[in-house]
C-alpha cells in the first residue's frame, strides 16, 4: 500500500505534465483500440465462417452463373448434407447511397445451413410460405425504420425493374459477429420473373453453400465436387466458406495492412512520449536517488521505483483510453454501419491496448533506469538538480 502511495506520488508531482501525458497515452490507447477494432470488422465475415459449409461458385469468377441442374448432382455427392443455393441482387433502396447486402435464396435450405440467424416461430413460418416475402437484419430494419408487414421496394440493377417485397421476419444474430445487415428473398420469386421477362437468364444461379457431413473431410468433398464438373460448359471452383470470405478480404488487402501499420505508428509515437517524460522526472530527480544511495538503497530498489513510476502513468492513460474506446468505437460503428455491420470491441483489442501500454511503459523507463542504476554517487551530488 505505502508503495503504490509512493508511486503515485512520484508520478504525478508535476501535475500538468504528468496529466498531459497521460491524455497523450489515452488518445493514442484509444485510436489503437479503434484501429484494430476496424481490422477486427474487416475479417468478421472470415471470423463468423463456419467449417462445415463449403460454397461452389463458377470457376472463372463469381459474376457468371452456374445451371440450376448441378443442384441434384452436388446432393449425390458423398459427404454434402444440405444443399442451399442463392443469387447477389443488387437491389437498391430508393436511393444509390442506401446499400445493404441483399440476396436471393432458398429459404429452406439457407435457413438450416445458417442456424445463426434467428427467426421466432411466427416469422420463420410467414417468410417460408409468402413468395413474396424478405427477411431482414435488424440492423437493417431499425436503420430503414422497417417492421414486419411492411412492404419494400427495391430497385434492381443486376435485374431491372422494381422489385416488392413483405417484411415476414427481422432477424438477430445468435453470435455477437453475426452480420445484422443482410436482406434475404425467394430465389423461386427472382426465377419465376426471370422467365417471364429474361428466360435466357432463368434457370441460373450465382453460387451453392454445402453443408457437409465431416468438416474434416471438406478438402475431400470440395474436389469431388468440382470433378463432376469438370470440361463442362460451366466449371467450379468449391472452397470452403472462410476461404470464400478471404477472397473478397484480400481485394482489400493493402488497406488492412495500412490500418494495421498506423495502428502500430500510434504507440510508437506515444512511446517517445512518455520515453521524454520519464527521462525528464528521473534528470529532475537525480539528486534524490543519490540520496538513497547513501542510505543503502540498491540499484535494483531504484530502478523498480522508476519502471512503477512509468507504469502508473501508462496504466492510467490506457484505463481512461480503454473506457473511452466503447463509446467511441459505438458512434464510429453506427457512422459506417453500411460498410462495418459488425463492429465491436472485442476482449482481444483490450488484451492488445493493455499489452501496448506494458510495452510503452517498459520501453520508456529502460534508458532513465539504467542512467540511475549506473550513476556514482559522488558524480550524483555534483549535479544540479
Amino acid at each position: 500500500m505505502f508503495l503504490a502511495k509512493l508511486l503515485f506520488k512520484n508520478a504525478f508531482r508535476h501535475k500538468l505534465r504528468t496529466a498531459l501525458t497521460v491524455l497523450g497515452v489515452a488518445v493514442a490507447v484509444l485510436a489503437f483500440g479503434l484501429l484494430r477494432t476496424v481490422v477486427s470488422a474487416w475479417y468478421s465475415g472470415v471470423e463468423a465462417s463456419s467449417a462445415s459449409r463449403l460454397v461452389t461458385r463458377n470457376a472463372i469468377s463469381l459474376v457468371f452463373m452456374l445451371p440450376a441442374s448441378y443442384r441434384e448432382k452436388i446432393r449425390q455427392i458423398e459427404g454434402v448434407k444440405t444443399v442451399s443455393w442463392g443469387n447477389w441482387f443488387g437491389g437498391i433502396y430508393i436511393d444509390e447511397k442506401n446499400f445493404f447486402p441483399n440476396f436471393a435464396v432458398d429459404p429452406k435450405t439457407y435457413l438450416e445451413l445458417y442456424p445463426e440467424y434467428l427467426l421466432s416461430l411466427e416469422e420463420k413460418t410467414a417468410f417460408l410460405h409468402d413468395r413474396k416475402g424478405c427477411m431482414v437484419g435488424r440492423l437493417t430494419a431499425r436503420k430503414y425504420g422497417w417492421k414486419q408487414g411492411d412492404t419494400v421496394t427495391l430497385k434492381g440493377t443486376i435485374f431491372p425493374g422494381n422489385w416488392e417485397f413483405v417484411v415476414d421476419g427481422i432477424y438477430r444474430g445468435r453470435d455477437r459477429g453475426t452480420d445484422e445487415s443482410q436482406f434475404f428473398f425467394h430465389w423461386e420469386y427472382l426465377n419465376e420473373s426471370m422467365k417471364k421477362t429474361a428466360p435466357e437468364r432463368a434457370e441460373q444461379i450465382g453460387f451453392f453453400i454445402l453443408g457437409i457431413k465431416n468438416p474434416d473431410r471438406a478438402a475431400e468433398v470440395a474436389a469431388a465436387v468440382d470433378r463432376s464438373f469438370k470440361n463442362s460448359i460451366s466449371e467450379t471452383i468449391t472452397e470452403t466458406e472462410k476461404a470464400f470470405q478471404m477472397g473478397f478480404v484480400s481485394m482489400t488487402e493493402a488497406i488492412v495492412i495500412a490500418v494495421q501499420l498506423v495502428s502500430f505508428v500510434v504507440i510508437i509515437i506515444i512511446m517517445a512520449v512518455v520515453a521524454n517524460t520519464m527521462a525528464m522526472s528521473v534528470r529532475e530527480r537525480t539528486g534524490e536517488y543519490v540520496v538513497f544511495k547513501t542510505l543503502g538503497f540498491g540499484s535494483y530498489h531504484l530502478a523498480g521505483l522508476i519502471f512503477g513510476e512509468s507504469f502508473v502513468i501508462c496504466l492510467t492513460g490506457c484505463a481512461v483510453g480503454i473506457l473511452g474506446t466503447f463509446p467511441a468505437a459505438k458512434a464510429f460503428g453506427d457512422a459506417m454501419s453500411t460498410f462495418l455491420p459488425v463492429f465491436f470491441v472485442s476482449p482481444r483489442t483490450v488484451y492488445l491496448d493493455v499489452l501496448a501500454s506494458v510495452a510503452v511503459a517498459t520501453i520508456a523507463a529502460l534508458i532513465p533506469a539504467f542512467r540511475v542504476m549506473h550513476i556514482g554517487i559522488a558524480q550524483g551530488l555534483r549535479k544540479v538538480v
